[in-house]
């Protein structure tokens, strides 16, 4: 059984001999935040043993005192750790969290989906492979789990809960709406009926450009949204400025009286 030792990252009974500089570290992120490098995890040759000190070659017992490294590890990746179900996926290059059964790897998106995305989500051609547009690290490699948003971009799940917390529902590379907006549109226009603009107002058009459906068209204005007429959704853009309607002139000639 493996000794319950390890790092904030990984629980594992050994430590690993960093290729490029000899040090030993119980895991890479632990030897990256100390370091002014990286550790190439797949050029991980040797190991050490937490118990017996013995330095070995990369294998997942032992081979002194036979203690096991970790009840999971990857022969590619050089990772040990705990059981979660872990499998080796080869078109991503790196372990994933399982279990396998139940993800599938998108040949376009070039990355390991849930099952019920399976035919259910935009491919984006190596999305996984962007930085996250939030925090800007990465995603492919990261141990923190992705969101897949409507249009096909990726978020980190922290992320996009943050997203969710402060209330911007839109993707910060598309605009596209992060989820479900139905609701929130309907909202808005009740507020509208409630809310007429002022006479000056009162007739006014504007151009704009829906960021989900990608359709232009031109709707009356409002401070509150314009809304696309061809999906519903108040994620619009204005494109150039108000288009006043002429307004129908008024009879300001004195009235003329019939004399008795």
């Amino acid at each position: 059984m493996a000794a319950s030792v390890g790092c904030d990252h990984y629980i594992r009974s050994c430590l690993l001999k960093a290729p490029c500089c000899g040090k030993l570290y119980v895991c890479r992120l632990c030897h990256d935040a100390e370091e002014n490098h990286q550790m190439d995890r797949f050029k991980v040759r040797e190991v050490q043993c937490s118990a017996c000190l013995k330095v070995q070659q990369t294998q997942q017992t032992c081979q002194q005192c036979h203690l096991l490294f970790g009840e999971y590890y990857c022969d590619i990746c050089h990772l040990f750790d705990k059981d979660k179900k872990q499998y080796h996926c080869q078109p991503c290059g790196i372990c994933r969290i399982g279990p396998r059964e139940k993800y599938f790897h998108c040949e376009k998106c070039n990355l390991c989906l849930a099952q019920d995305l399976r035919g259910n989500h935009k491919c984006v051609e190596n999305v996984s492979r962007q930085n996250c547009p939030v925090c800007m690290e990465d995603i492919h490699t990261s141990r923190i789990g992705a969101h897949v948003l409507p249009c096909g971009h990726l978020l980190h799940k922290t992320c996009f809960d943050d997203m969710v917390r402060t209330g911007a529902y839109r993707c910060p590379l598309c605009m596209h709406s992060a989820w479900d907006m139905q609701n929130q549109w309907e909202e808005i226009d009740k507020e509208i009926a409630q809310s007429p603009m002022p006479t000056e107002y009162q007739g006014a058009m504007v151009k704009i450009m829906c960021n989900d459906c990608q359709a232009h068209c031109t709707v009356p204005f409002h401070v509150l949204g314009m809304k696309c007429t061809s999906c519903g959704s108040y994620n619009t853009a204005q494109d150039g400025g108000l288009i006043q309607l002429q307004q129908p002139e008024q009879n300001t000639e004195p009235q003329q009286h019939d004399q008795q």
